[in-house]
């Protein structure tokens, strides 16, 4: 940055400021001891380099919080972002995004994730899953509790191969200083010393979003962890991750709702919803809402809704970009395509990463992961109807049990089995989503013809 371009920035955060604050320039030299000629000269940019002293001062007379404290020193030519930083390090100058929209049945995910990440003990979490079954989001409720409640400074790193780093104009903001920091971590850069000089000691929350582009952070995590003691890391990531001390919590699907409602259920009574207890029905029944107003949720609509629900398996994003369809389709034909043909509707326009690949391109991504034992097994399960168990898939299969658990495990860590619930016998029952079930069919009779192709 030019020692021009540091001046007029620091004469735009100095104006912005004191518009925030409703005061005058004359006010303002009133309050703060400052000359009116300093601060005329200070906003219109003809002062290069003030004393700390006198922007303490404006600061103080305006009653700003440490963001904005922040921001003004740091559009100054020269002054040390980690220095600055470490100053005014607080809940204040380090949130969590703010969720756009509220989060539909994962009370009890948001506790779990909450408890570890309260206790003293549990520093490292990665929420693991498919994609588009929520991880992000989530991970943004529990950074924004403990934000809220705990007043704990949040650190959010977007760490996905695209995200694009801060504007040019924007590199000496607070939050923009804070996030390269935590982004630099990928390649071992300057980050790593900045981010351990600012949170040393003190309690905070890093959050890297989408590990998984970033195989080479492990080591200066682990740096970072040990030299802040009170630092804990939550990460988001499609892949399970072997690091020391981490906690791996594998995000699940949406419980699925009945498809049909049982002869012995209770009427509901006036007033009471249709989808209480039921996430995965009351989220896709608000896409279609919103989709189709003329769609009113009658006892049809929503049966034939739930039935959506278990053929694209609970998956909010996968529900959303299906529900836009209903601008071209019937729900019926909806539901046909949802169950003979998923992958087709799962993407739409509006709902790509930030890569801009929709989600059947990523679920295809994580079949064409798995190394050829798993997509073996996988399209083998993918053949059997939902409900068997580790024992029977074994016996099926003519596979060891002992193979067979440690396979349906891994392929439960990425969300590609999932568990139903248990029978009257509790015995663990699963299911192969049917997202990536004629995909794992397709990859595993294509390893077939090539093990013959092989052996011919």
């Amino acid at each position: 940055m030019t020692e021009q371009a540091a001046t007029d920035g620091l004469a735009k955060q100095l104006r912005a400021a004191r518009r925030w604050a409703g005061i005058t320039q004359e006010q303002l030299a009133g309050l703060s001891t400052v000359s009116v000629r300093a601060i005329r000269d200070l906003e219109q940019g003809r002062v290069r380099h003030p004393r700390r002293e006198t922007l303490r001062l404006l600061a103080d007379a305006m009653r700003l919080g440490d963001a904005r404290r922040a921001a003004l020193e740091l559009a100054v030519e020269g002054a040390p972002a980690d220095t600055v930083m470490r100053e005014a390090f607080g809940a204040e100058l380090a949130p969590p995004p703010k969720p756009l929209r509220r989060l539909v049945g994962r009370t009890e995910e948001l506790r779990a994730l909450t408890g570890l990440l309260s206790t003293e003990h549990e520093r490292l979490l990665t929420v693991v899953g498919l994609p588009g079954v929520g991880k992000t989001r989530l991970a943004q409720e529990a950074a924004l509790l403990l934000h809220t409640r705990d007043r704990i400074p949040v650190l959010w790193a977007d760490m996905s191969e695209t995200a694009s780093a801060p504007a040019a104009s924007d590199t000496r903001s607070p939050r923009a200083a804070l996030t390269g920091w935590a982004r630099s971590l990928a390649t071992g850069g300057p980050g790593l010393e900045e981010l351990v000089s600012v949170v040393r000691g003190r309690a905070a929350l890093l959050v890297l979003d989408g590990h998984d582009a970033v195989p080479g952070l492990v080591p200066h995590l682990m740096e970072l962890l040990h030299s802040c003691e009170r630092l804990k890391v939550l990460i988001t990531a499609r892949e399970p991750h072997r690091t020391p001390g981490n906690r791996l919590l594998p995000l699940a699907p949406l419980p699925l709702p009945a498809q049909e409602r049982p002869a012995d259920a209770p009427t509901p009574l006036p007033g009471e919803s249709l989808t209480a207890g039921e996430p995965a029905l009351e989220l896709m029944l608000s896409y279609v809402g919103h989709m189709r107003p003329d769609l009113l949720p009658t006892d049809s609509v929503v049966r034939t809704v739930a039935r959506i629900c278990h053929a694209l398996d609970g998956v909010p994003r996968a529900m959303e970009s299906a529900a836009s369809w209903l601008l071209l389709h019937s729900l019926e034909e909806l539901l046909r395509t949802a169950r003979t043909s998923p992958l087709d509707i799962v993407d739409d326009a509006t709902l790509g990463d930030a890569s801009g690949e929709g989600l059947a391109a990523l679920l295809t991504a994580a079949v064409d992961r798995l190394d050829d034992a798993q997509t073996t097994l996988l399209g083998d399960l993918s053949a059997l109807a939902d409900g068997w168990t580790a024992d029977q898939a074994a016996a099926v299969l003519a596979v060891p049990a002992t193979t067979v658990a440690r396979e349906v495990h891994a392929l439960m860590l990425r969300g590609l089995v999932r568990r139903l619930p248990a029978g009257e016998d509790s015995a663990g029952r699963f299911g192969v989503l049917n997202l990536v079930r004629r995909l794992a069919a397709d990859r595993a009779g294509a390893a077939a013809h090539r093990d013959e192709e092989l052996v011919h």
